[in-house]
């Protein structure tokens, strides 16, 4: 079975993710580096639960996922304002991002019933 393109960005997002939120300086490791983690982390189980589901499940699912990569989001870019992330870094990790925020708008889309 091939992997959704959700789920193979998702999973390079946290090989990247996980591996430089562990080099944040002390002070921001146990806080910032944590919630950042978590979010992250959180986001796709919400994505497994939502492959498992079915119906209102996976749709609940996509919606608490949606909700995870916009807090993602607030603590990535934070991580930049804090000077925890180089801008580059910002930017690859915001276009990681993006483009999972797109295909998580196109699966939730995808579940809509077609208009009448």
């Amino acid at each position: 079975m091939k992997q959704s393109p959700i789920f193979a960005k998702t999973y390079d997002l946290l090989l990247w993710l996980l591996p430089a939120t562990t080099k944040f300086p002390r002070e921001h490791r146990f806080v910032t580096a944590r919630i950042v983690q978590e979010t992250a982390v959180r986001f796709q189980d919400d994505l497994l639960e939502a492959s498992l589901g079915q119906g209102k499940t996976r749709q609940r699912a996509l919606a608490k996922a949606d909700v995870n990569l916009a807090k993602l989001r607030f603590y990535i870019r934070l991580s930049r304002d804090l000077g925890l992330i180089t801008p580059r870094q910002y930017r690859h990790v915001a276009e990681m991002v993006a483009e999972i925020g797109r295909l998580l708008g196109g699966w939730r889309a995808s579940l809509e019933p077609p208009p009448r």
